[in-house]
């Protein structure tokens, strides 16, 4: 196994910014994971797992320890009653897997298409889209536990998820390399078709669309918002969508509403839970003076999408926070919602305001 010194970081990440690791690895087995992680535990090395870099912002100072991409391969499926398991290494392409279980006839996961990364970095943050959670179909998840070395197999119910949210990137942050992810699918299952965007599209068909077909409406439906990393498109130059939609309590929601009733608006909304709601922040980020195009200098807003910070070309990650707490003091001024930002923070913020959780302040 490999150890590399001072690797930039940038080139391995879609928002292509950041400083350079002091140490860099990549794993392709359980037992070089496990090198890896002894080899930054022999030199007390802070210890970064890096997948498919799709939903990361690394600092202009990089990463003082090791970085370890896992780049674990391959897929299996095994056929049970009324379902088949497929497991997949963490260092599979997401899309080429979802790809590969709609080729299958395999339902379950077909509105994730689109979404860079890796198969690993998907319960982490309990990835979701157009209705469909990784949390829906995750059986169970294979990882290395770095406070004794073993592996351990966690159940759906062990990693805690919620909305994007598990153990992983909360109470149990930075105690487990995932090395494998089981997905419990459904074969020829019917589209999910919850969300307007695809009910949209599909307005007019007289017959349903398969799986196949739901999967190339949402490649569609994320290359029009920028949110289909192409290489090419400096719109998707990006981490994806930068904020997250806020939940919030019915008594949050009635005053969010009075507040946009008052300015002649309709705030969208979603049933999120029992009593809850799950708020555009895509909305709040357009009516609090940020629209689609905005430019600060090497850093702005996608043309096609208000939650997307983008890299308009050698843009720092400094910049880019300073963009993020643009929008997060103007939409708490004007909404009284403080957006949490989506995602992962790799290296030295110190100034860095970490943001409170979402909720309605006394005004």
């Amino acid at each position: 196994m490999l150890i590399q010194e001072n690797v930039p970081l940038a080139p391995l990440t879609t928002f292509q910014i950041g400083g350079p690791a002091r140490y860099f690895s990549e794993a392709r087995t359980p037992e070089e994971v496990k090198a890896s992680a002894a080899f930054a535990r022999s030199r007390n090395l802070p210890l970064f797992v890096l997948g498919g870099g799709s939903n990361l912002l690394v600092s202009d100072a990089g990463w003082p320890g090791l970085v370890l991409k896992v780049g674990i391969l391959g897929i299996n499926h095994v056929h049970g009653h009324n379902r088949v398991l497929f497991e997949a290494g963490a260092g599979e392409d997401w899309d080429g897997f979802v790809a590969a279980t709609v080729a299958h006839g395999m339902g379950g996961i077909e509105c994730l298409s689109g979404i860079p990364g890796s198969v690993g970095g998907t319960p982490v943050q309990n990835v979701g889209a157009y209705g469909q959670e990784a949390a829906d179909v995750i059986e169970s998840v294979q990882v290395l536990d770095l406070e004794n070395g073993e592996l351990v197999e966690l159940s759906k119910e062990d990693c805690g998820f919620r909305y994007r949210s598990s153990i992983f990137n909360t109470t149990q942050r930075g105690r487990y390399v995932i090395l494998q992810v089981s997905f419990a699918l459904q074969h020829g299952a019917t589209p999910h078709l919850e969300y307007a965007d695809l009910k949209s599209y599909f307005a007019g068909w007289t017959v349903a669309p398969n799986l196949l077909q739901t999967r190339e409406a949402v490649l569609q439906i994320r290359a029009s918002k920028g949110m289909l990393s192409t290489g090419t498109d400096q719109d998707s130059r990006s981490a994806g969508s930068f904020f997250k939609n806020p939940v919030v309590s019915a008594e949050v929601h009635q005053e969010l509403s009075r507040r946009a009733t008052a300015r002649g608006l309709q705030i969208p909304s979603y049933p999120a839970l029992e009593f809850q709601h799950k708020i555009s922040a895509a909305w709040l980020v357009e009516h609090s003076g940020f629209s689609r195009g905005l430019a600060r200098g090497a850093v702005g807003i996608s043309n096609k999408h208000a939650l997307a910070i983008v890299n308009r070309g050698g843009a720092t990650a400094a910049e880019v926070i300073v963009l993020m707490k643009e929008i997060q003091q103007q939409v708490e001024s004007q909404w009284g919602i403080r957006l949490e930002p989506e995602p992962v923070f790799v290296g030295d913020f110190t100034t860095r305001a970490f943001p409170h959780p979402s909720g309605l302040k006394q005004s």
